[in-house]
């Protein structure tokens, strides 16, 4: 019984043996072996042996990896060998397998919106303060508290002042020597008595009677002991200082009166975000007390100085308050929506030939003219900080899924043809700022052009098995060649190593004592660990990094930069998980690492590595930097801990 058990396991094996090799032979595309593919390889060059884990591997001779010890295999010939070092050749079945999809390089009008925090504060410019015009005693205070609300010509304090019952009576015998000389013929006297009366007018109004009063005084020919003070402007009681019965000297202070029927929104902008600001743009925002409703108003002013301690500028809303529902100190979540033209500038078509005043932007004219707040001359909208001649050309741009970043280059793939054949051509390319799902193109794409959306990061490690140039081994060849806008090229981040040359040394030390505490950090999360201490430890070496040692251009091109890699930092101190810490650990890895090699850095050791994880995120592939020469994967950790290797060493060269 076992000797037959025993057969017929042997027959099995034997016919799964025979079944796979004859599968092989007759498999579609097969050359039925491993070394009838050795020598087909062999008929069309040299063989070059490669790792399906490390591309970047490329031996004469079928040894074990180098680095994984995995065995190597014949490295594919084809895909277009002749079609440049950036570009590979697939059918569009190859193409459909490896899930590739393309987008047209367009001309669309893209907007991005910008989401701001503040409160709402008084409008400055419509406070009034009541002061004593005149030594008195304040006989009675009508307005006895603050919060009253009150309108113009309301009663405020009833006051006496012996030296406002002298100016009357100055008046009024001023006016009887006038009747009693206006039937005198000599001219020169008439005019002089009329003088007089006008000059005891005014000495009345500049003691604090107005017009009606005056006449009130004339009319009754007597003295008006007790003088009551009116409102000059409707508003809201803010202070209260008059106490009845107090005794007050001239220009002290009594009342100050807001009118709220317009009031201020302050905002607090990112200086990432300032290139989407302009003066005159419409705002609109939301406060707790109205769920559901939001209001609005315009940019009136952004401030010139840029708070050090939050890197955020203040902007000022201009905001209408009729009905008085916007309180001061409200909390406010507005948002700003800004349009680009052509050459990345903000634009608002609706405001293109319009006028405004640049202390009131609520107001805006057809043509040149006077402000009605304020009577200023109106100013062009070009002027304020739009672009009012735009051509009307809509801004290039791509979906924000075809660049593939390497640091400080940009790396899309381009779709053609070449005879029959499709290909994909690997070109670096300037961007502008990103508008939500979109880059605006700066350079190196042209409108019409099909870029890969997806499978992007497919063909870049189809091109490094090639042994072509790829977004990890960058060539010449892969560089923009078209003309950059000009208000690109201003605004561009100067992240360039000549910067080191100029960088303090301390400086670096402090940059070196940042990337210390990171080295900690991927050690541990390679062992499946959180790292939160380590990486408190950095943030807080970041932290003490003194911006305040820099100056001149070095100082301009931290500050283009360094509120993304304090935010990016932060989401990595924030992130709860090792997954999400992992995630957050990648994106501040690619913008720490041309900030080390822009600016220098000094630190005790032998030099560290740039290694690249290919399967990372999904096959998203990922960076990280590393002290030790053997891989230890802080994505994958302990599912694939080796895998990944150093693509370039961390440059030194400053």
């Amino acid at each position: 019984m076992q000797s037959n058990k025993k057969g017929i396991t042997l027959l099995s094996g034997a016919l799964l043996i025979l079944g796979f090799f004859g599968g092989r032979a007759c498999s579609p595309g097969s050359t039925g072996s491993p070394g009838s593919q050795v020598e087909s390889a062999k008929s069309a060059g040299p063989v070059v042996w490669t790792c399906s884990m490390h591309p970047q591997v490329r031996l004469p001779d079928p040894v074990p990896c180098p680095i994984c010890f995995m065995d190597l295999i014949v490295a594919p010939s084809g895909g277009g060998a002749n079609l440049g070092p950036t570009t590979l050749a697939m059918t569009d079945a190859a193409a459909a397998l490896a899930e590739i999809e393309t987008a047209p390089v367009e001309r669309r009008d893209v907007s991005r919106p910008i989401h701001l925090v503040g409160s709402v504060e008084v409008d400055e410019t419509r406070i009034s303060y009541i002061t004593a015009w005149v030594e008195a005693r304040l006989e009675k205070v009508f307005v006895d508290s603050t919060g009253v609300n009150v309108r113009e010509g309301d009663h405020l304090v009833e006051l006496y002042s012996s030296t406002l019952l002298s100016a009357q009576q100055i008046l009024l015998h001023a006016i009887d020597n006038a009747k009693q000389i206006e039937a005198s013929s000599i001219d020169v006297l008439k005019a002089s008595t009329k003088a007089n009366v006008d000059s005891a007018r005014a000495k009345l109004r500049l003691l604090g009677m107005v017009d009606h009063q005056i006449d009130e005084l004339i009319d009754r020919g007597e003295a008006i002991e007790r003088l009551v003070l009116h409102a000059p402007t409707d508003g809201v009681v803010l202070t209260k200082a008059a106490l009845q019965g107090q005794y007050v000297d001239e220009g002290d202070p009594m009342y100050t009166i807001a009118d709220l029927s317009r009031v201020w929104v302050l905002l607090d902008a990112y200086e990432s975000d300032l290139a989407w600001l302009r003066f005159g743009q419409e705002a609109t925002f939301t406060v707790l007390a109205y769920p559901g409703e939001s209001f609005t108003g315009r940019v009136a002013y952004i401030d010139r100085i840029l708070d050090t301690k939050t890197h955020t500028v203040n902007v000022r809303l201009n905001v209408d308050n009729p009905d008085l529902r916007l309180k001061p100190g409200m909390f406010v979540s507005g948002t700003v929506r800004g349009h680009l033209a052509s050459g990345g500038q903000v634009v608002d078509r609706d405001l293109v030939g319009k006028w405004s005043c640049s202390m009131h932007p609520e107001v805006i004219a057809d043509e040149v003219g006077a402000c009605p707040e304020c009577g200023m001359d109106l100013r062009h909208m070009e002027d304020l900080g739009f672009v009012s001649n735009d051509d009307g050309t809509l801004p290039l741009v791509i979906p924000a899924s075809a660049p593939l970043f390497t640091g400080r280059r940009s790396v899309v793939y381009v779709k053609g043809k070449v005879g029959e054949a499709t290909t994909y051509e690997g070109r670096e390319v300037v961007l502008g700022p990103r508008a939500g799902d979109w880059y605006v193109v700066a350079a190196g794409l042209q409108e019409g052009e099909q870029v890969v959306t997806h499978g992007n990061f497919k063909l870049d490690s189809e091109l490094q098995i090639r042994a072509k140039n790829s977004m990890m081994n960058p060539a010449a060849d892969m560089h923009a060649s078209a003309v950059l806008h000009p208000k690109m090229v201003k605004d561009a981040p100067k992240l360039t190593p000549a910067l080191a040359k100029n960088t303090p040394v301390v400086f670096q030390q402090q940059l070196g004592a940042v990337l210390d505490k990171y080295l900690a950090v991927p050690v541990v999360l390679a062992l499946d660990k959180e790292a939160k201490a380590e990486i408190e430890a950095m943030w807080k070496a970041l932290q003490a990094v003194d911006m305040k040692l820099l100056e001149g251009e070095v100082h301009r091109a931290w500050m283009a930069g360094h509120q993304d890699l304090m935010d990016k930092a932060k989401a990595v101190l924030d992130a709860e998980g090792l997954e999400a810490r992992r995630a957050a650990f990648s994106p501040f890895t690619e913008a720490f690492i041309p900030v080390l090699e822009s600016f220098g850095y000094l630190r005790e050791g032998a030099p560290v590595g740039i290694f690249h994880c290919p399967m990372a995120f999904g096959d998203t592939g990922a960076n990280w930097i590393q002290a030790e020469e053997r891989t230890a994967n802080p994505y994958e950790g302990s599912r694939m801990y080796r895998c990944g290797s150093r693509t370039r060493f961390l440059s030194e060269d400053f």
